[in-house]
């Protein structure tokens, strides 16, 4: 399968602003490429570019003033499966697991574990640990948070979006994210892109946010927003939640004037 992708994002800036970008496609993925993924600027501006504490390729420009533009668009091609099930993946102890994992069972900015950990325990203690426990803990996210971008705000913790009821992917994600957490799954978020592939189109293409589980000594794709298999997931980054993954980050006052993103499968040829 061969996939488009892409983004237009527009700032104006009142004066210069120094941004943080991790819009470059995970290094996992480089072999996919069929063209790359290369940021362009309008008006064209110096950047440099460097991989973060898990492995996550990030920009530093200096944005001027005025309007500025970031955009790229490629082609990778992607295996056309869904996301695998695994129902026989276990759930280690937490003195086996690898010294690099532990840090995915500790809170974080937007997943307070220190608050959920009760109400985790209370809902899946009884459920096998496991596979079973992680899909019982993303099927619950799902039911639990109704989606809506007028939902959506970047303070917003996992606790709050479960006692609020309302949400977009990554307040799913993070749920979900604490919840497995609190029952001792390492749990990390994930920001990429993820069309409408196999499915009805949703509405406005954008970026999107779901998470990974360590059961059974590896990662596991899963999908709070959805709870469903899903084709055509292009990583862009990893880590604790969407702290350690913003798209963007600005160290000034800017307006966000336009966003676009793609994501469209391509005929082979």
């Amino acid at each position: 399968m061969r996939i488009r992708a892409g983004y237009e994002i527009v700032y104006d800036c009142p004066a210069p602003v120094p941004m943080m970008l991790m819009l470059n496609v995970r290094h996992e993925r480089i072999g996919d490429m069929e063209t790359p993924d290369l940021l362009k600027t309008d008006p064209p501006v110096p950047f440099r570019q460097y991989r973060d504490l898990f492995g996550n390729l990030c920009t530093r420009l200096v944005a001027p003033a005025g309007r500025f533009t970031m955009s790229a668009d490629f082609v990778v091609r992607d295996s056309g499966l869904p996301d695998p099930i695994t129902p026989d993946a276990v759930q280690h102890p937490v003195d086996d697991l690898p010294d690099d994992v532990i840090l995915y069972l500790l809170g974080s900015r937007y997943c307070e574990t220190e608050r959920m950990v009760d109400l985790a325990w209370s809902l899946f203690g009884d459920i096998p640990p496991g596979w079973a426990r992680a899909q019982a803990i993303v099927a619950y996210a799902n039911q639990r948070v109704a989606f809506g971008y007028q939902h959506a705000r970047p303070t917003k913790t996992a606790f709050e979006a479960h006692e609020e009821g309302t949400g977009v992917c990554r307040d799913y994600a993070h749920l979900a994210i604490t919840l497995c957490r609190c029952m001792n799954i390492p749990a990390r978020y994930c920001t990429g892109y993820m069309g409408d592939i196999g499915i009805p189109i949703e509405g406005v293409m954008d970026f999107s946010g779901w998470f990974e589980a360590y059961l059974g000594g590896a990662w596991h794709t899963l999908d709070a927003r959805h709870n469903r298999p899903r084709i055509g997931r292009i990583l862009m980054a990893r880590g604790r939640d969407a702290t350690d993954t913003a798209i963007t980050t600005s160290f000034g006052p800017n307006y966000l004037a336009g966003f676009k993103v793609i994501t469209e499968e391509l005929p082979e040829g």
